[in-house]
């Protein structure tokens, strides 16, 4: 559903994004994660056509964002990270307003600004001003518009900033339905929400895309180890830890609140060993879970900048 060869944006003599390529397909949920001026921005407002890009090409359910524009927009939704919402009017005024820019028929878009509402979980609150919802409700007053006219791409920045614990599952939740059967582009800071949702993750740093997997894929590429935690029952903490240390493949391990963490090497694993010598020893195995990096510090490992030589100056 997007296919991006090659995309290039110059603002001026700078370069903001570089030779930029990737894909996401129907049904994926794909995550787009960089730092401020990495160039995640820019390629969002050449993906919805709020500019065209200096080199490259950008194909979107079939079309050219350059050269098919409007066709592009009529199959694209797009949530940004600040919605334009008319507070003066009510919800379902509003839904149907954008409905309406978009060219749908007055009776096709009173049956699919319903059904949208219904969707989002607002169709109770169709009659409200928009200026007396919470920030979540505004959100989805925003992600209604969207969809409205069904279409088969959803681009979303920050979805979920400002929202509250209860707001930001709901808006995965919703985030997750609607992408069972659209593909989903998803810009976000927030690398938790990211794990959360995204099948697969595109990590841009200076105008190019530095990694690009599925999100536990992603971890493991960069992981030089694994690392897993043990609780075990039935047995003095100092001799669970001797036992573990003792164990084949075991390169640390250390104690917790509660139990052990273990580091092996990532292609000796040493889960299978530990579990054994637990039960050889009829100790009550009570938990054993990977502990593996977090998708943040995939991201700082990605994105930190070389450490320079000693007297290398700044250019």
């Amino acid at each position: 559903m997007i296919q991006v060869e090659g995309l290039t944006k110059y603002y001026g003599d700078y370069k903001a994004i570089d030779r930029l390529s990737f894909f996401a397909d129907e049904g994926e949920i794909v995550g787009f994660v960089g730092r401020n001026g990495s160039g995640k921005t820019t390629t969002i407002r050449v993906l919805t056509g709020y500019m065209p890009p200096s080199e490259g090409k950008a194909i979107i359910a079939g079309y050219d964002v350059f050269e098919d524009s409007l066709e592009v927009r009529r199959r694209i939704g797009y949530l940004p990270e600040t919605v334009p919402l008319y507070r003066e009017m009510s919800v379902w005024q509003y839904v149907e307003y954008m409905a309406n820019l978009r060219g749908m028929p007055r009776l096709e878009r009173k049956k699919q600004v319903g059904e949208t509402l219904e969707m989002v979980n607002l169709y109770d609150r169709r009659n409200s001003l928009i200026s007396s919802l919470s920030r979540g409700m505004r959100q989805r007053v925003g992600l209604a518009q969207a969809l409205v006219h069904s279409p088969k791409v959803l681009i979303m920045d920050e979805p979920t900033v400002g929202l509250d614990p209860d707001q930001r599952q709901e808006m995965r939740a919703l985030i997750k339905a609607v992408g069972q059967n659209r593909t989903v582009f998803l810009s976000s800071h927030d690398l938790a929400e990211l794990e959360k949702l995204a099948t697969r993750i595109l990590v841009i740093d200076n105008g190019r895309i530095i990694a690009e997997d599925e999100t536990d894929t992603l971890a493991r590429r960069i992981q030089a180890e694994t690392r897993f935690v043990v609780r075990v029952g039935g047995a003095h903490p100092d001799d669970v830890l001797k036992l573990i240390r003792a164990t084949p493949h075991v390169r640390e391990a250390y104690p917790i609140q509660g139990g052990v963490e273990v580091v092996s090497a990532a292609d000796k694993d040493a889960r299978p060993g530990v579990a054994a010598a637990v039960v050889n020893k009829r100790w009550e195995l009570l938990e054993l879970r990977s502990s593996g990096v977090s998708l943040e510090e995939v991201f700082m490992q990605l994105t930190a900048e070389p450490e320079k030589a000693p007297g290398e100056e700044e250019n």
